[in-house]
């Protein structure tokens, strides 16, 4: 029997390049986004190029309850889930009075509190088998706070602080979570948020296979790129400076 991962937001960028690393890697692979026609084809591309079993699920996961309706139709499936891939959220880049608070709201219930949820349900079901693992996407912007990004910004730093603490706590079932910290990567982020992609983004197949990698190995904090791991360790004070030069334009 295969084993099964479960990725959120699989369509596109970091995501699907992570279903297309676990199809190669011969896991059963679910997909959770709110577009029906790229889930479908996303379906069709993996399974015709790896052979594997996909199955897809239409969920807008920037819903309150939709985390439990996701978890319901999975366990209707008898469906059980080694890896969980936390990958699915959205950033609004402008000065935080003027984004819509309707925006900003999907935002933060999709990348915390849907998050949050997933982790519940299904580390239930990994501490009863006695093995699993989780990989929650935050962002090097989860480091310091991002003057123009506030909430995108802060929610990253809320999936690395929350991530770091149930890892802990789930050490002793023999269950593994970690945090995938990309910077600046080459995907549809950018475009939606009405800006155009940084010069030396990197690409998103090359952080996927990173990650899967790291996350074999149980690595705590998974930043891919060497420069974005230099830029770590410098001062917060510094990188807000920078973060607002970019972002105010």
């Amino acid at each position: 029997m295969k084993n099964c991962v479960l990725i959120t937001g699989g369509t596109s960028g970091i995501g699907y390049a992570l279903a297309q690393k676990f199809a190669k890697e011969h896991y059963e692979v679910l997909i959770v986004a709110s577009n029906k026609e790229r889930l479908v084809q996303t379906k069709k591309n993996l399974e015709q190029a790896y052979g594997t079993s996909v199955h897809i699920y239409q969920q807008d996961l920037s819903k309150i309850g939709a985390a439990e309706e996701l978890y319901k139709k999975i366990k209707k499936e008898n469906i059980e889930i080694d890896i969980l891939v936390n990958n699915a959220g959205y950033g609004a880049i402008g000065a935080t009075e003027s984004i819509d608070k309707e925006k900003d709201r999907g935002l933060m219930v999709l990348n915390m509190i849907t998050l949050t949820e997933l982790c519940k349900f299904f580390l239930a079901d990994m501490y009863k088998r006695k093995r699993g693992k989780i990989l929650n996407v935050a962002s090097t912007g989860a480091f310091q706070p991002g003057p123009y990004t506030a909430t995108y910004y802060a929610s990253k730093s809320y999936v690395l602080s929350y991530s770091r603490a149930i890892r802990r706590e789930a050490a002793k079932y023999n269950v593994q979570v970690c945090i995938l910290c990309p910077g600046t990567t080459n995907t549809e982020f950018f475009h939606k948020t009405g800006k155009k992609t940084p010069k030396g983004a990197m690409n998103p197949g090359k952080v996927a296979v990173y990650a899967y990698n790291k996350l074999m190995k149980n690595k705590e904090i998974i930043i891919p790129g060497i420069l974005n791991r230099i830029l770590r360790v410098i001062p917060i004070r510094i990188k807000i400076f920078f973060v607002e030069l970019i972002k105010k334009k």
